[in-house]
């Protein structure tokens, strides 16, 4: 998960950086000083972005999820498939197509390493910067002279602030600067009035007063905070340099507003008198300082010498490019949504559920069982984290693919006949035409891919949305969605579903319902009835990922359980099904 999202913010941060810096150099004039700095707001939006909880948006069908790495070529495996299962039941075939990933656990291991690496260099920078603020504030004490208290307080009624801003003095102070999350501090160099006449202290609170009435302070953390987690990314290191450029020509625009004109040199004048004391790492720093680096305070003195009064038709036009630069920032939350979703998880609650432990028949695998109870209203889990977490359903999607595939129209019970496209698969039984039953028994996924692509697809999203099928992302890739691709289900919500198909809770056509629960029909001993549909996911020729999901219907009670196991290499629908009627011979429910 944090590799897509590594990858997503890598993308937002590249594109809205660029964006914000071209949209500033086209309409540079149409801009005031002021939303020339609002827009780099709408960056920090941008890059929150990929960290937003899924949940506040559904995007899910739109863009490819790079989760696991990137998808290509899919190539065939025959691995298990085609082995007799025990007793001679056919269903327990396994039909498995493997999808190759070129973005190897290495590469993904590799990168998150190497950003985990340089955000722990950049923390330690940001703490050694703290540790200056706190060395340099054990060695601050209050200013006491009337005089400027006074004229603090002058400068803060005219700014119409309300908010306490303590000033102190250091001899670790080279510059005006102001820090503090809940209390803010105004720490200047030590005996300042013996070299700063009257006037000047005057420029420095009225230039610091707008900066606390604009809260600038807390920003700057929110900038420290954004270039450590973005460290590898020179292009949002240089948006946050001319971010802070803009954030001081915006202040020195707000000072000169308030000054007269004959005023206005003499402002500029104590900018360039601190302009040797700048700190050199102010680029990282979580202290806000009056001077800007060298290479600013031309720019600022430009500013200031041509400085006129800002018309209200350039306040408006600076509305409208702000509001624009806003709906492109803004069109990117669907991108990022679909990209950093967070859903990997399905959240469980229920008052009638048993936990047991059922490791030994799980021997040499990572896997979780879930039973469901009608009689009891009861659930039987094995491995409750495993239970509700969301993996590909693989072929075990099959049985829902076929449900909505006569509910759109695209097949009957009658007529779901499909040509064979004249593709040879390494399996007989696929290179032929098929219908509704044979598809299934023999999980050919060349049929199911055909049917959907009748389906027009935000229709189909509408389906999947409708029975509430685990995270209905449909955004898949180069393979099909639910195969080891986007779409995801946990064992907890194939049992709930697989119940909601039997009770046809999703408002669908009944015989509908029976033409799947007809074809899905597996085999019946004693009097009960095993219906159910297998799923193996290969990765790289590597069988990952087994389900066996389905239920058992008896004379007095139907049971509905989902299997899912995980391994590197042996993880398959054929073990899942073993395992599965282990555990269900053992508990008396299917012999």
């Amino acid at each position: 998960m944090f590799f897509s999202t590594l990858v997503i913010s890598c993308v937002v941060s590249f594109v809205s950086a660029s964006a914000i810096m071209l949209i500033k150099a086209i309409f540079r004039r149409q801009l005031t000083a002021k939303w020339h700095y609002n827009l780099w707001f709408l960056l920090m939006l941008a890059l929150t972005l990929p960290f937003i909880p899924k949940d506040l948006f559904d995007a899910g069908m739109f863009f490819t999820v790079f989760e696991g790495g990137l998808h290509h070529e899919a190539g065939f495996s025959a691995t298990d498939a085609g082995s007799p299962a025990p007793g001679g039941a056919h269903w327990l075939e396994d039909f498995s197509i493997s999808v190759n990933r070129s973005t190897p656990p290495i590469l993904q291991t590799v990168t998150t390493a190497a950003w985990c690496v340089g955000a722990f260099i950049f923390a330690i920078l940001l703490m050694q910067s703290w540790q200056k603020i706190k060395r340099l504030r054990s060695t601050c004490h209050r200013v006491r002279d009337r005089a400027v208290l006074e004229l603090l307080e002058h400068c803060k009624q005219h700014l119409h602030i309300k908010r306490d801003l303590i000033v102190l003095e250091s001899p670790l102070a080279t510059s005006p600067m102001m820090f503090g999350l809940f209390r803010t501090y105004l720490v200047l160099p030590a005996h300042f009035t013996e070299w700063l006449s009257i006037d000047e202290i005057k420029y420095i609170f009225l230039h610091e007063l707008n900066h606390l009435k604009k809260r600038d302070h807390i920003t700057n953390y929110c900038i420290v905070a954004f270039q450590l987690i973005y460290w590898y990314n020179p292009l949002v290191w240089l948006a946050f340099r001319k971010m802070r450029l803009d954030r001081e020509i915006a202040c020195d625009t707000a000072v000169l507003q308030s000054l007269d004109d004959h005023c206005h040199v003499e402002y500029g004048n104590t900018i360039i008198n601190f302009a040797d004391r700048a700190s050199r790492s102010i680029n990282f720093s979580l202290a806000s300082q009056l001077v800007s680096p060298k290479g600013h305070i031309k720019t600022r003195i430009e500013m200031i010498v041509s400085f006129q009064a800002e018309s209200k038709r350039l306040r408006l036009k600076s509305v409208a490019v702000f509001m624009l630069t806003g709906v492109f920032i803004i069109s990117q939350i669907p991108f990022v949504s679909a990209m950093a979703r967070d859903d990997q998880r399905y959240s469980f609650h229920s008052e009638r559920t048993i936990y047991e432990d059922l490791s030994a028949y799980f021997s040499g695998h990572e896997g979780a069982f879930v039973l469901y109870d009608t009689q009891a209203d009861q659930y039987r889990i094995y491995n409750e984290r495993k239970s509700t977490w969301r993996v590909s359903p693989d072929s075990t999607y099959k049985i829902y693919s076929a449900l909505i595939g006569l509910e759109a129209g695209v097949i009957s019970a009658e007529r779901s006949e499909v040509e064979w496209n004249g593709v040879t698969y390494p399996y007989d039984a696929w290179n032929q035409n098929q219908n509704l039953s044979t598809a299934l028994k023999y999980s050919v996924n060349w049929y199911f891919e055909t049917m959907e692509s009748r389906i027009d697809p935000s229709r189909l999203h509408g389906y999947v949305q409708q029975i509430n099928y685990g995270n209905a992302d449909l955004s898949g890739g180069p393979e099909p969605f639910w195969l080891e691709s986007s779409l995801k289900i946990s064992p907890v919500e194939q049992v709930q579903l697989l119940q909601a198909f039997y009770e046809n809770r999703f408002g669908f056509q009944g015989k509908h319902i029976r033409t799947v629960k007809d074809a899905i029909k597996l085999e019946e001993k004693d009097g009960a009835l095993l219906s159910g549909k297998t799923g193996t996911g290969t990765v790289n020729q590597k069988n990952a990922n087994g389900w066996f999901i389905g239920y058992v219907e008896t004379s007095g009670n139907t049971y509905f359980f989902a299997t899912n196991i995980q391994s590197e290499d042996h993880a398959n629908g054929s073990t899942a099904a073993e395992i599965t009627l282990s555990i269900l011979r053992d508990k008396g429910i299917y012999p």
